[in-house]
């Protein structure tokens, strides 16, 4: 049921319940019951980049942070900064790597200047 509405979300419980051997009720109870318990946190839209015109410049940005930034002071101060959408703790050279939109080269400019100067980098 979980790889099936991972697939597609908005699947109705009457096809969720052919597809899986259930009626439209007892399929819309599992993913009610689901939810409540935490299994399912939400459901979201996967957006084609390409398609989006809210900004030009999808970027991904390694991030080294200075000596006296701790990681818990990094993160609560880049996920303020416009344009950041996802944040990653990673192994290797970098401490983070963040991907951020931007509309143009000066948007990008102005939110990489932003970030080495409040996030500590």
């Amino acid at each position: 049921m979980l790889g099936i509405l991972q697939e597609d979300a908005r699947i109705s419980y009457r096809d969720l319940g052919v597809r899986v051997g259930l009626s439209a009720n007892a399929a819309g109870d599992r993913v009610r019951r689901m939810r409540r318990d935490g299994v399912i946190r939400g459901f979201t839209v996967i957006v084609d980049p390409a398609a989006d015109t809210r900004s030009g410049l999808v970027v991904f940005i390694d991030v080294t942070l200075r000596l006296d930034t701790t990681n818990e002071e990094f993160e609560r101060s880049v996920l303020m900064l416009p344009g950041i959408t996802e944040v990653v703790h990673v192994t290797g050279g970098h401490d983070y790597l963040v991907r951020a939109t931007a509309a143009d080269p000066g948007a990008l400019d102005t939110l990489l200047r932003r970030l080495k100067r409040e996030a500590g980098i």
